[in-house]
């Protein structure tokens, strides 16, 4: 079985976007993405002119702005594409409701700081007629989009269990010191919203967590243990080692994210590419299943940074030509904060919560 899609295929370019934000997320990764697949970004702006300023000249963007407001005024600015901190990014989106010509929004992930401001901005990007999308760009990597294919053919029958095995040493950034959580939402959420895209609806998680020795600001999840329980019977694990033991003082390591999932009929397991970026290998993926008898291990050349968040903005692009809901919405993404909130109270209390309890 050679038939697999790791990557989306571009269908539409049609829509100027409006970039927010120079940092990292924005400079090195969605813009990289956005040149290689063509999308015409129109303007940027930043927190820090000059930072927007050189990442305009490197990406031969033509219009620079110092403010949100003057860029989404801008006639040329159809999708406002958001990377500012979290707790920043509502009153951005907000400023771009007033604006006609700006057609839909992608937004960064946690949405907000809490599932109720999270709804409560939902609820007026729709009343406003726009359409949302946040990006979950970990449904666009190249093992977990294969893997989704496998799973929905039923290579793999019906599955049984699920891991997804972090062990890797992020980049915090500056803003994430002012706020009361870390690990979840900020890395979990990558892997709970890709569960959610896997296996459909968790009907409980029981999360444990500990403080990471390496990051010297206050902090409660610092390393994170989930383990999820599917309403299609699925038991899923999700172990976030942002320690990754003590290669920053000098000892070798083994840096990687892993990811396995067994069925009935057969198994997959995988890696994925993000913690060599830049200069590492795509993610992977092999299965072995009824059909196969042995191992089967499609390749590709692409990887999950940058090349995912092209798709995330194809299926906004996409979706804004067809007058289709998006393939990301806006309001299902509140389903993975509702986890993400189901998380942080089964750490407080000790116990399984169900996500239902925030819906």
């Amino acid at each position: 079985m050679t038939d697999f899609l790791p990557d989306q295929p571009i269908r539409c370019r049609d829509f100027g976007i409006g970039a927010v934000g120079a940092g990292f997320i924005m400079a090195d990764v969605q813009l990289d993405a956005y040149a290689r697949a063509g999308f015409p970004v129109r303007a940027i702006t930043s927190r820090t002119r000059a930072n927007a300023e050189a990442v305009a000249k490197r990406w031969d963007i033509p219009a620079v702005y110092s403010t949100v407001e003057e860029l989404v005024a801008d006639p040329a600015v159809q999708i406002l594409d958001v990377a500012y901190p979290p707790h920043l990014q509502p009153d951005v989106i907000r400023a771009a409701l007033r604006h006609d010509h700006i057609r839909g929004i992608l937004a960064q992930k946690p949405l907000a700081l809490d599932l109720a401001a999270a709804t409560a901005l939902v609820e007026e990007v729709e009343a406003a007629g726009k359409v949302m999308s946040v990006n979950q760009n970990m449904r666009y990597d190249q093992s977990i989009r294969v893997l989704k294919q496998l799973i929905d053919r039923g290579e793999l029958g019906e599955i049984v269990t699920a891991t997804v095995d972090m062990r890797a040493v992020p980049h915090w950034q500056e803003f994430l010191r002012g706020y009361d959580r870390l690990t979840i939402a900020n890395m979990s959420v990558h892997h709970l919203d890709a569960l959610r895209y896997l296996f459909g609806e968790p009907e409980d998680v029981y999360t444990a967590v500990r403080t990471d020795p390496r990051t010297t600001f206050e902090h409660l999840d610092g390393i994170v243990a989930s383990t999820l329980r599917f309403r299609s019977g699925v038991l899923a694990l999700s172990f976030e080692d942002v320690w990754g033991g003590p290669v920053r003082e000098g000892v070798e390591g083994d840096v990687a994210i892993r990811w396995r999932v067994e069925g009935t009929r057969g198994l997959a397991t995988g890696t994925l590419g993000w913690p060599d970026y830049p200069d590492g290998s795509p993610s992977t993926l092999r299965y072995s299943s009824e059909s196969t008898g042995g191992w089967v291990e499609p390749t590709w050349d692409t990887r999950w940074f940058p090349d995912a968040f092209g798709g995330v903005m194809e299926q906004l692009q996409h979706a804004l030509a067809n007058g289709e809901p998006p393939v990301l919405p806006a309001r299902d993404n509140l389903q993975t904060m509702a986890l993400v909130e189901a998380t942080y109270r089964s750490i407080a209390e000790r116990r399984a919560v169900s996500p239902a309890e925030f819906l």
